[in-house]
């Protein structure tokens, strides 16, 4: 597979992180080759909420005003494109299609050659304006999950709680990974899961 992955410029770079430390390890086994690109903001809140050097992964990272890069044409035949986080503004660019910059290309491309796209939407609350935006996205065929992590698996660390939207990113990218616990049906034999607030107790009747 050959993947991109576009960071922009949310609050949530360590989905971003957490998305790389997998592809530069598993990933990279299972033969994904990746792609990274920040848009300018995306830059500046990895630096802010990460604090590492992205370069030190290995993978071509390029910038967002580089729009001779592979994938921003359809003819490099890339396979995939994730942009975590996704800004409301990113999403409301794509949505119609401006390529301000190489994420909005990247993801132009992805939608023209009918090739998965997902956009992990870091914002709260949503707008109208958002909401109708996520709407054309995903009727010109792109998917859209909000990065919002989720605790039946007992998470216990932080990074164990982002995991829990990048197995969901991996999951809808068709790679596999076993990054968290997976619902059976049954909560985790651990005492972390236990009900933290008391039961209602049931009316009395009259």
């Amino acid at each position: 597979m050959k993947l991109v992955v576009g960071i922009s410029g949310a609050s949530g770079a360590p989905y971003a992180r957490r998305l790389l430390d997998f592809l530069a390890g598993p990933g990279r086994e299972a033969g994904i080759e990746t792609h990274v690109v920040f848009t300018r903001f995306g830059k500046l809140c990895w630096t802010d909420e990460v604090g590492t050097d992205p370069d030190a992964y290995g993978f071509p990272t390029y910038n967002p005003g580089d729009m001779t890069a592979p994938f921003a044409s359809g003819s490099a035949r890339f396979d995939a494109m994730v942009v975590v986080p996704c800004s409301a503004g990113q999403l409301g660019r794509i949505a119609h299609g401006v390529s301000a910059d190489l994420v909005g290309r990247a993801a132009d491309v992805m939608l023209k050659e009918r090739k998965p796209l997902l956009l992990v939407l870091r914002e709260s609350p949503f707008s109208l304006i958002h909401v109708r935006n996520m709407q054309a996205v995903m009727e010109a065929g792109a998917r859209v999950m909000p990065a919002a992590p989720s605790f039946y698996s007992a998470p216990a660390t932080v990074d164990a709680l982002l995991d829990t939207v990048v197995a969901r990113i991996l999951d809808q990218l068709g790679v596999d990974n076993a990054l968290m616990r997976r619902w059976d049906g049954r909560p985790p034999p651990d005492a972390r899961f236990a009900q933290v607030v008391a039961p209602t107790p049931p009316l009395e009747q009259t």
